[in-house]
């Protein structure tokens, strides 16, 4: 738990990262957290946004003389990153679903869960990639479970596109225009933890709190 949190501090603050390889290594990290299975428990928002702080304050990170155009040019690079994580999400997820389908029914795999769920990303699949960007935990599973219910490839990339760049632009943008302002500076690591608890907390509690409940009732 002490090296968790540890990698969890390492990976919000800007020297560490403008030290073992800059935004390059932002870029991998978000391919990571959208591309495979095990970057679940990375810190994609908090990172998103410190990146944004970065480019605001650092000239290391600057490859124009312009913050703007510098902002405009790392999220591109970084939502490609996002998106062919989440490409690569769906690809496993279509070939791990196909081997289930052709499992015999158990008490803990029933076909009809996959047939519910592939109704229902038929009707509602393309908003539920596009707001699991926003969503730890549920960004790195949404486009796994896609491709095991073969939700149209056209509709997933068209989400899948629009939903990476509004994340990333939007949190990054936010860690730009916070960036320069002194006690921004000085909080970071406070922010930062306040923001992994926003957006994570809520996520924790459902998959916790709410299968309890699920279970009380049932």
């Amino acid at each position: 738990m002490h090296q968790l949190i540890e990698i969890y501090r390492q990976l919000i603050d800007p020297n560490w990262i403008m030290a073992h390889g800059g935004l390059y290594v932002v870029m991998f990290i978000i391919f990571a957290e959208t591309g495979l299975f095990v970057g679940f428990f990375l810190p994609g928002d908090s990172l998103l946004f410190v990146t944004g702080v970065i480019i605001a304050t650092s000239t290391a990170a600057s490859k124009f003389g312009n913050m703007y155009i510098d902002l405009a040019f790392w999220i591109g690079l970084i939502t490609a990153c996002g998106v062919i994580g989440n490409i690569i999400g769906y690809w496993y997820g279509s070939k791990f679903g196909h081997i289930l389908m052709k499992r015999e029914d158990s008490m803990l795999f029933k076909k009809k869960y996959i047939h519910q769920a592939h109704d229902f990303y038929e009707k509602k699949g393309g908003l539920a990639i596009f707001f699991a960007r926003f969503l730890p935990i549920v960004r790195t599973f949404a486009p796994i479970v896609g491709g095991m219910v073969d939700m149209n490839y056209k509709k997933f990339i068209y989400y899948n596109i629009l939903g990476c760049l509004a994340w990333v632009s939007s949190m990054m943008l936010a860690g730009v225009l916070l960036g320069n302002i002194p006690w921004v500076q000085k909080n970071l690591e406070i922010i930062v933890i306040g923001l992994v608890i926003v957006t994570t907390g809520p996520v924790l509690f459902k998959m916790f709190f709410g299968k309890k409940k699920a279970t009380t009732e049932a």
